[in-house]
C-alpha cells in the first residue's frame, strides 16, 4: 500500500504520487518568532514531522523546509516593550523554538530559512508581480490585484466575497477592492526596512513563504502543510502570488492542513487567554508524552488538550516502555515495514489514533510469555515507535527519568539497597519507611522474584 493523504484543495483522500520520486519536497509554515510557542503551534510541527518520517521510509530524498518568520509588526512591538532589537529577539525566541521543538523529538528540518534572509527574493517576486499586472502600487504599497487571477479562491474553494466575510483583512482607501492583500508596506524612519523600487520599507507576511519555495523548492512542490487557520487568507495567497508570478504553473500538488487544539471546549487563542506554552508544558511532562498526546487524534480532526490526556498519554507510555523493559536483552528482529498494520495506518493519511492502538497490540503481545515471534514484535514496536517520533528512550532510563523529580536516581538505588538490608534483617518499619519515602517523591517500587525495580509516577 501506497501513502494517501486528504488534499485540502480537492476534499478528497488522494493516493500520493510525487512530482520527482528521488526527490520530495514538502514545506510547512514556521512561527513568528516574538514569544514562546504554545501547543497550537506545535500541533503542525509534529503532524509534519511524522510525515516527512513517512515519507523517508518511502523515498530515497525528502527536502522539508519549515521556515522561521522574523519580521513583523507583532515583533516590532515586542521588541519596542523588551528593549531588544528585532535581531536579538527573534534571535533569541527562534532558538527557543528549536529547543522546544526538538523536545518533542521532531526531526530538524532539511533548510530553515529565514524571511529577512529572502527579502531580495521577496522584492524579484512583486516585481514579477507588478510587471504581469498582477499587482499595484498606491501610496507607497504595492498590492496583489485578486481579480486579476480568475481562478483565486480555488483553494478555499469560494468565492471572494464569501471569503471576505467575517475574514480580519485590512481596509484601505489606497485598495482598489477589500481582498487586495499588501505584498510591500513602506516602513518609516524608526521601522525596520529595505530599499527598493517602491521606496524604503518591508515585505507583507503571504510574499514570504511563496519567495522562500521558489528560492529553495522550485516553483512547484509535491506537499505544503500547516494549521487550518492559514487556510485563508494565507494560502490562498500564496497561491495567487506564486501561480500569477510563474504564468499559471501549480504551486502545490498536495495541501495538508491539521485541525485546531481545543481547550475546555474552546478553540486555544492569546485572545481568549487559554493558550499553553510548550515550555510550560515540558514543566510538567517529558516531551514524548506531549507528543504522543498530539498524535492521540487524527491531525485533521480537532483535538481536545487537556491535562486528563496528557495524564492518560503518560500512562500509555509507560505502558509500553514496561513491556519492551521486559524484553530489553532480547535483540529485535528487522521485519518488512509493509507488512505492518502500524505502519498501514500511517500510510492512510497519518492516522496516528489507529498506529497508536497496534502499538498498544504489539505491547501486549511483548508481555504475553510463550509467543515465539517477541524478537520481530519488538522490532515492529520499535520501528513504528520510530517513525512516530515515540519510543525513543532506553526503557530503564524512561522510568528513571522525570521533569521534576527532587531526587536523583543514585539516591534512589541507595534508599533500595537500604531498603533490602532491612528486609533481610526483618526491621520491616524501616523498610516501609524507605517506601514511603520514596512514595512522596513520586517513585514506585517494583518488588519482584529478580530484584527491586523503580519507575517515577
Amino acid at each position: 500500500m501506497s501513502l494517501v493523504v486528504y488534499n485540502t484543495q480537492t476534499r478528497t483522500k488522494e493516493a500520493f504520487s510525487p512530482i520527482d520520486a528521488n526527490n520530495v519536497k514538502m514545506y510547512v509554515c514556521g512561527p513568528t518568532v516574538y514569544n514562546f510557542v504554545h501547543i497550537g503551534n506545535a500541533r503542525p510541527v509534529v503532524v509534519f514531522d511524522t510525515l516527512f518520517r513517512v515519507l523517508q521510509s518511502q523515498y530515497p530524498k525528502v527536502t522539508y523546509a519549515r521556515n522561521i518568520t522574523d519580521i513583523d509588526d507583532k515583533i516590532m512591538k515586542a521588541a519596542g516593550q523588551s528593549g531588544e532589537t528585532i535581531a536579538e529577539l527573534t534571535a533569541r525566541y527562534a532558538s527557543e523554538f528549536e529547543k522546544d521543538m526538538a523536545a518533542l523529538n521532531n526531526l530538524q528540518p532539511t533548510i530553515v530559512p529565514y524571511a529577512t534572509h529572502h527579502v531580495p527574493d521577496m522584492i524579484a517576486m512583486i516585481a514579477e508581480l507588478v510587471d504581469k499586472n498582477h499587482a499595484y502600487c498606491a501610496e507607497g504599497h504595492v498590492l496583489f490585484d485578486v481579480k486579476s487571477m480568475p481562478d483565486y479562491g480555488k483553494l478555499s474553494n469560494q468565492s471572494i466575497d464569501a471569503m471576505l466575510e467575517g475574514a480580519r483583512v485590512e481596509v484601505a482607501s489606497y485598495k482598489k477592492y477589500a481582498g487586495d492583500f499588501v505584498l510591500w508596506k513602506p516602513s518609516s524612519d524608526s521601522e525596520p526596512g529595505w530599499d527598493s523600487p517602491w521606496g524604503r520599507g518591508r515585505p507583507g507576511w503571504h510574499i514570504e513563504c511563496s519567495a522562500m519555495i521558489e528560492k529553495h523548492l522550485g516553483n512547484t512542490i509535491d506537499v505544503h502543510g500547516g494549521g487550518r487557520d492559514l487556510i485563508f487568507p494565507h494560502h490562498e495567497n500564496e497561491v495567487a502570488q506564486s501561480e500569477c508570478a510563474h504564468g499559471g504553473e501549480q504551486y502545490v500538488k498536495y495541501w495538508m492542513h491539521n485541525g485546531y487544539i481545543n481547550i475546555g471546549g474552546e478553540k486555544m487563542s492569546k485572545s481568549l487567554g487559554n493558550f499553553k506554552t510548550v515550555r510550560d508544558l515540558l514543566g510538567r511532562y517529558k516531551g514524548e508524552v506531549i507528543r504522543f498526546a498530539l498524535l492521540s487524534a487524527q491531525y485533521r480532526s480537532e483535538l481536545d488538550f487537556s491535562v486528563d490526556l496528557l495524564d492518560q498519554s503518560a500512562a500509555s507510555l509507560d505502558g509500553i516502555y514496561g513491556a519492551l523493559r521486559k524484553v530489553e536483552a532480547l535483540e529485535e528482529s528487522c521485519i518488512e515495514l509493509s507488512q505492518s498494520a502500524a505502519y498501514q495506518a500511517l500510510l492512510d493519511d497519518l492516522n496516528s489514533p489507529q498506529a497508536i492502538s497496534e502499538l498498544h497490540q504489539l505491547a501486549k503481545r511483548l508481555n504475553k510469555e510463550g509467543d515465539e515471534d517477541l524478537a520481530l514484535v519488538k522490532g515492529e514496536l520499535l520501528a513504528v515507535g520510530n517513525l512516530m517520533g515515540l519510543l525513543q528512550q532506553d526503557p530503564e532510563e524512561w522510568f528513571k527519568s522525570s521533569v521534576s523529580a527532587g531526587i536523583t536516581a543514585d539516591e534512589i538505588e541507595a534508599l533500595i539497597a537500604e531498603r533490602l538490608e532491612a528486609r533481610a534483617s526483618k526491621n520491616w518499619a524501616r523498610s516501609d519507611e524507605i517506601r514511603d519515602l520514596l512514595q512522596a517523591q513520586g517513585v514506585v517500587l517494583e518488588d519482584a522474584k529478580a530484584g527491586t525495580t523503580w519507575r517515577f509516577e
